[in-house]
């Protein structure tokens, strides 16, 4: 069964750091680009980072650039999400995604595999 479960989330203070996880199923994982996606109510979902399979190729929102990190551990089946210099504007729910192939995208019609997402709260 194809699954992908974030972790992580909760209600920071503006300048905090946080670290969130997406713990994927074998077959959710290997040789797939992974991605980060953010949502508002009401607003469409955004992209944050993506990363190749094999790590080389790395992608950042505007929003993201600078402040956060996505990297994975291919061993563990697991992409992460280092949130720095947090912001108010960052809350969202954040789901992780697994891409159709092994290629770093921004789109969100590269992926076809989507977490239920794990909500981050800023407090300013």
């Amino acid at each position: 069964q194809v699954q992908l479960v974030e972790s992580g989330g909760g209600l920071v203070q503006a300048g905090d750091s946080l670290r969130l996880s997406c713990a994927a199923s074998q077959g959710a994982f290997s040789g797939r680009a992974m991605g980060w996606f953010r949502q508002a109510p009401g607003k469409e979902r955004e992209f944050v980072a993506s990363i190749s399979w094999n790590a080389g190729s790395i992608s950042y929102a505007d929003s993201a650039s600078g402040r956060f990190t996505i990297s994975r551990d291919n061993a563990k089946n697991t992409v992460y999400l280092e949130m720095n210099s947090r912001k108010p504007e960052d809350t969202h729910v954040y789901c992780c995604a697994a891409g159709k192939g092994p290629d770093s995208s921004r789109y969100r019609d590269s992926y076809d595999y989507w977490g239920q997402g794990t909500q981050v709260t800023g407090s300013s």
